[in-house]
């Protein structure tokens, strides 16, 4: 009898094991989802609508009748999922001081990020999908760039939309034009993975031994020196980087979804760039150079992969050298 007894708490405890092992299992696919699994399962994760544009959260899809084909076009995406809750990616980056200079447009401090992910509605323990308005790549870089910082601090179980709300409607899908409203959420930052994160001096390193291969994913007319943002304050790149502009990411125009994972391999080979090699992504800001870093990291299984943060805005402030195309007055 005590042995049947031990045997029963054994399967009981087992069997409970197993549902409690289940109940914590990834509900996510993989790093991308497409429009027809986040139907199936918006009510199972937590929508996280990122955009700079707030005003179009709450807008409605503005469409134009195709003279050739008599079909509605979509002009301009407006709207959210229903559920979704509402980030402004302008709140998402901040200025951090590093050797006495002012950086903007950085990683926020662990508590920071934190709080303001709270304050968007974040709660621990559900999966995340980001969604943008995916008109264009950079929209489907800024995803990059907030998954990328949940990452950063301990966070493993979520996707980005592929295609964002534009791929959304032109499937069409539901859309809700209320405004946002969110209670505070209970989301954590459990870690610091500095395994992702590269600096100045790592860069410098890299450039000096060639521990890791530069990928350069801004504009080639950047890269190559011909003009430069206003925050950044030198023309060029730096020197022995290659370049693997971010519209090569993904499509061009609406829905701009992320190029198949063997198209984009092929695109890094073409350019001269390793996919399996360590290797350090950068652009002006740390916002274009996400989706480098995603597609190496996230879509190719690169783990050697990392994002410089402070990229040419840091590198051009610390006055690091920077190679340019030399153009003929």
């Amino acid at each position: 009898m005590k042995s049947l007894t031990r045997f029963t708490i054994f399967t009981t405890t087992f069997t409970m094991a197993m549902f409690a092992s289940a109940a914590q299992a990834s509900t996510i696919p993989g790093p991308l989802v497409e429009t027809d699994w986040l139907a199936a399962n918006a009510d199972k994760v937590t929508i996280l609508d990122l955009r700079a544009d707030l005003k179009s959260f709450a807008a409605k899809p503005i469409f134009k009748k195709d003279k050739k084909t008599g079909k509605q076009k979509l002009v301009r995406v407006g709207g959210h999922i229903s559920g979704a809750h509402l980030v402004n990616y302008k709140k998402v980056r901040g200025a951090r001081s590093i050797a006495g200079n002012k950086v903007d447009k950085m990683l926020p401090a662990k508590a920071d990020f934190e709080t303001y992910m709270q304050e968007a509605g974040l709660d621990k323990g559900k999966a995340i999908v980001i969604v943008t308005k995916g008109e264009s790549n950079a929209d489907m870089t800024m995803a990059a760039r907030l998954y990328w910082q949940l990452k950063y601090y301990g966070e493993d179980d979520m996707a980005i939309l592929n295609g964002g709300m534009a791929q959304w409607i032109i499937d069409g899908r539901k859309v809700s034009s209320g405004s946002a409203k969110a209670a505070k959420g209970n989301w954590v930052a459990t870690a610091e993975r500095d395994e992702i994160l590269a600096s100045s001096d790592d860069v410098e390193q890299a450039r000096q031994n060639g521990s890791a291969q530069l990928m350069d994913n801004r504009p080639i007319d950047q890269y190559l020196g011909v003009w430069h943002k206003s925050y950044v304050y030198a023309n060029g790149h730096i020197p022995g980087a290659r370049s693997f502009a971010n519209s090569l990411l993904t499509q061009p125009k609406a829905p701009a979804k992320f190029l198949p994972t063997q198209t984009l391999t092929s695109l890094a080979q073409g350019l001269g760039l390793n996919p399996e090699k360590p290797t350090i992504a950068y652009c002006n800001s740390g916002h274009l150079a996400a989706g480098g870093w995603f597609i190496l990291h996230e879509l190719m299984g690169n783990k050697q992969a990392k994002l410089y943060d402070g990229s040419m805005h840091e590198w051009t402030l610390e006055k690091r050298p920077v190679t340019a195309l030399v153009l003929e007055k």
